[in-house]
């Protein structure tokens, strides 16, 4: 019999997940406009030590070892015809094709400053964005990160930490930074980045240039609608949460009033059959937690009972109510995780590289990592992780 082909429309890290869980079960088709994983995870580490944060956040398709079986497609995603069952694609020569399938999961998440891009990629161009936005810091004396979030958060910690002869400020709108996390959490966060140098200043809500999209570096003043003094930084980091979805190429009847797919608890898209949503461009709760909350699982399974037959087996995802997990991500004296109630525990330093990444992450969740490509006819032998 002929299996069933599902095409997942986005390779971020929820896309690849989900591609993992079905490649057993189905033909599975991949398309992204990325060579490869280009995290939008750990935005600190990655503006602050990039070929570190590379390691573990830029991986090409093919060293994962479970998509060996699935199709990966370089391209942007430009039409959907969810009656005919096809998508469009365009590569990078302008060429246009279609890919049809039998289940769809729109994975193609959202737009996030110039760290997370749709835009259609080559590795050399990774390669520039990665070292521009670190060399245009990394010249900065001064640096204003502007922004409550776990990303502002994070990259004016680990930017203090890399550089720390660099004068550094956060500045975020409300009484606490980190507000959709626990209080415990943001006063223990705020306690790690005054010991680093770094300038704390809440009740700041920047005014954003009309037509600026927060998509770059910039210097020169920023003004605020609080009433405070404009303030001049050598370079000025916008990580303020202004997402938008990639939604541009569905249909307007599967999108809410901000452009994102609604989705039932059982992340199908209401109204068309075998068509699915996931990740930060699903419309799953106030947060858009599914990608952060390993919802690939629960998708994959409903998934795999709708094609044989078998919906009435599916599992509905139950967001929590608050943000959790790391917010800087792996420092000199480990790894810090905040549990939803904002209580801590921490993976020893020695522990990330050696438990965490190989065991936990590369062969537990994502089923094993090569050092390299695929093996070959002629080198039949590569090393696996």
């Amino acid at each position: 019999m002929t299996r069933p082909r599902v095409v997942i429309a986005g390779l971020g890290d929820t896309g690849i997940l989900t591609a993992i869980h079905l490649s057993g079960h189905a033909d599975v088709v991949g398309i992204s406009s990325k060579p490869g994983l280009v995290s939008g995870q750990e935005l600190g580490l990655r503006l602050s030590r990039p070929d570190t944060w590379a390691r573990d956040y830029r991986i090409p398709f093919d060293r994962f070892r479970k998509l060996d079986r699935v199709r990966t497609v370089h391209g942007s995603l430009t039409a959907a015809d969810l009656d005919g069952r096809t998508v469009t694609v365009t590569d990078a020569d302008g060429t246009e094709h279609v890919e049809p399938f039998d289940a769809l999961v729109i994975a193609t998440g959202v737009r996030n400053g110039f760290w997370r891009r749709p835009v259609l990629q080559s590795p050399a161009d990774v390669d520039r964005d990665l070292a521009a936005a670190h060399h245009r810091l990394a010249e900065a004396d001064s640096i204003a990160v502007i922004g409550g979030g776990a990303a502002a958060v994070s990259a004016a910690a680990n930017l203090a930490a890399t550089w720390p002869g660099k004068r550094i400020e956060l500045y975020h709108p409300g009484d606490r930074a980190l507000p959709r996390h626990h209080r415990r959490t943001w006063q223990n966060v705020s306690t790690r980045l005054r010991g680093l140098g770094v300038g704390v200043h809440g009740g700041h809500r920047a005014q954003v240039p009309d037509g600026f999209a927060c998509d770059e570096i910039t210097s020169g003043p920023v003004r605020w609608t609080t009433g405070q003094e404009p303030v001049r930084a050598d370079a000025v980091l916008w990580a303020i949460g202004r997402v938008t979805p990639n939604s541009e190429w569905l249909p307007p009847d599967l999108l809410d009033p901000g452009g994102f797919v609604r989705v039932t608890p059982e992340l199908r898209v209401p109204g068309h059959g075998f068509v699915y949503a996931v990740g930060d461009i699903a419309a799953t709760d106030a947060l858009r937690s599914s990608a952060r909350n390993r919802a690939d699982r629960i998708l994959a399974h409903n998934i795999r009972g709708d094609l044989s037959g078998r919906p009435d087996r599916a599992r509905s995802y139950v967001p929590p109510r608050r943000r959790w997990g790391s917010v800087l991500g792996a420092q000199h004296d480990g790894l810090q995780v905040f549990a939803p109630n904002g209580r801590a525990f921490r993976f020893p330093a020695w522990s990330v590289d050696a438990v965490l990444q190989p065991w936990v992450v590369r062969r537990g969740i994502y089923g094993g990592i090569r050092d390299t490509g695929p093996p070959t006819s002629a080198d039949p032998r590569r090393r696996r992780t």
